[in-house]
């Protein structure tokens, strides 16, 4: 089952279309004159009816015909089956579309980017080369604007870069295209930040959210944090509701401790606080 983190890469090509083109440029390929760029069904029934893309990105003229077509991959790690698959997506776009076809495979690590990048053979003269993007590929992204004008090709650069000892203008950046996204897109990113980057990076970006300094702030980080504060609290209401049934002696099973650890509302846990003082029996608190 894919992961999250996995899910949340291939969002990025979604949400912004151009991003896989953009990557295509800074690697150096040359691509023709295009106007739009659309996602397609990564579905390629024709040659590996068990497979599916992750994601197809269709690059249009000024007529809406393609000019060309990006196939992306998210690699976490080595999968010999791909070298099966990968040709097959190229060699089905290409034949569907009628133009050039590219095999993007984005990998999170060196080790990864390496073996994706080795040349697939399909047989005598023909061979498919993936064009790969790891860590040292992707761009640095230290420019707040160009982090707003691109929050997705952000995101990759805080994954990539967020280890760097000059990691703070790449967090700075990624911050202030934190402001140019809604809220669910936000917190995919700060998911992903949270599963992706160094510990050290992780309590820069935290800290940075939370001081009323922070320029950049935006609705997200500041609903990040109330809901953080609310959450502590409520986590503190009922702690102390168990502390206080247990120096009461009364026992509390898994269902009823359960209850109170995921109850949320501040003003249930302090009744139950208040009622945890002098009741006899779970029931007592409870009614």
């Amino acid at each position: 089952m894919p992961s999250y983190e996995h899910e949340g890469l291939i969002e990025l090509f979604r949400q912004r279309r151009p991003l896989a083109a953009e990557l295509a440029e800074h690697l150096g390929v040359k691509l023709p004159a295009w106007r739009e760029a659309s996602l397609d069904s990564g579905d390629l029934p024709d040659l590996v009816p068990s497979r599916q893309a992750d994601a197809v990105v269709k690059l249009t003229n000024g007529d809406d015909q393609p000019v060309f077509a990006i196939v992306v991959e998210v690699q976490l790690g080595r999968e010999p089956d791909k070298e099966w698959s990968w040709p097959a997506y190229a060699v089905n776009l290409r034949a569907r579309w009628r133009c050039p076809v590219m095999l993007l495979v984005v990998c999170a690590d060196d080790s990864t980017a390496a073996w994706a990048a080795a040349p697939i053979e399909i047989g005598p003269g023909s061979v498919v080369v993936p064009c790969v993007v790891g860590p040292d590929q992707v761009p640095v992204v230290t420019d707040p604007d160009e982090a707003r004008r691109s929050p997705q090709l952000a995101v990759l650069s805080a994954i990539a870069h967020g280890g760097r000892p000059d990691r703070f203008q790449v967090l700075d950046a990624l911050l202030a295209a934190y402001g140019e996204v809604d809220h669910l897109q936000a917190g995919l990113y700060h998911d992903l930040m949270l599963m992706t980057l160094p510990a050290a990076a992780q309590h820069y970006l935290e800290a940075q959210m939370a001081v009323g300094t922070y320029k950049y702030q935006s609705d997200f980080a500041r609903g990040y944090f109330t809901r953080g504060k609310a959450e502590g609290e409520a986590k503190g209401e009922a702690d102390a509701v168990l502390r206080v049934l247990a120096a009461r002696g009364i026992d509390v099973p898994d269902d009823a401790r359960a209850r109170i650890l995921e109850c949320s509302d501040l003003d249930q846990l302090r009744t139950w606080v208040s009622r945890a003082a002098t009741a006899t029996s779970l029931p007592d608190l409870f009614a």
